[in-house]
């Protein structure tokens, strides 16, 4: 799944009539990025969930036929957030495995061996994590030396004492079913406030994965050209298996 029903304010006037997800990054809609994430992993059922200017994405992918995939679409009349839009969308998400990613992120990532990793664990959960100079300033989460969450932003498991070594989250996760047990019912909420916090409360297997490849969010104007500039010089070396050269 790619979340992509954002309002984009940030990224305003450019997204006044674009929708975030069709903003160009080095001459490509940043959805293209997060597409092409997923075709090289081999997946290839998509659901994108729309809100502002939803149509617009929707003219541009089709069913995604063309690119060897197969789109549904989940629409947000009102936003659900970054829980709630993933909750809406479960009658169209399948019964097993699914990840999901952001649209407004680039991110040059191999989901073939974390998915691997991912099953081997008999994870609920694998967020996929990074080191940031930032990072806490965004808020981090504590892994322990087998991977386990010891500690989500403010929130420890239970019995833990040590907070573990920080990461900061991409926006990339690796999800099974029962997560949905963890949602809200109804109405928006955030994924990060709501649902790992009461997973790692009840003490479901939820790990963390670092990842030390490309990561740029691109949220903003400035976000933008930083983004257009490391295209440019080269410094995002995006991998032959992204088909982004």
């Amino acid at each position: 799944m790619i979340l992509s029903a954002g309002l984009g304010t940030r990224m305003r006037p450019l997204t006044l009539s674009t929708p975030k997800p069709l903003v160009e990054v080095g001459g490509r809609p940043l959805i293209d990025f997060a597409l092409a994430t997923l075709a090289a992993a081999g997946i290839r059922h998509v659901v994108i969930n729309l809100h502002h200017l939803g149509d617009q994405i929707r003219r541009y992918l089709g069913n995604g036929s063309d690119r060897g995939l197969c789109i549904d679409y989940s629409v947000e009349e009102i936003l659900q957030g970054s829980g709630g839009g993933i909750r809406d969308a479960r009658p169209l998400l399948g019964s097993g495995t699914f990840v999901t990613l952001n649209a407004d992120t680039l991110i040059g990532i191999d989901l073939r061996p974390f998915l691997r990793q991912h099953r081997e664990r008999a994870a609920a959960a694998t967020l996929i994590l990074r080191k940031d100079p930032e990072m806490d300033r965004f808020g981090t989460i504590g892994i322990g030396a087998n991977g386990h969450v010891q500690r989500f932003l403010a929130h420890m498991a239970p019995s833990q004492v040590d907070h573990g070594d920080p990461y900061m989250f991409t926006g990339v996760q690796i999800l099974e079913q029962q997560v949905f047990d963890y949602m809200e019912a109804r109405g928006p909420f955030s994924i990060t406030e709501t649902t790992y916090p009461r997973m790692l409360a009840a003490g479901e297997p939820l790990f963390g994965a670092a990842f030390t490849g490309p990561w740029l969010t691109v949220g903003s104007p400035d976000e933008l050209a930083t983004a257009e500039g490391s295209l440019r010089r080269g410094a995002l070396d995006w991998p032959p298996w992204m088909g982004l050269s």
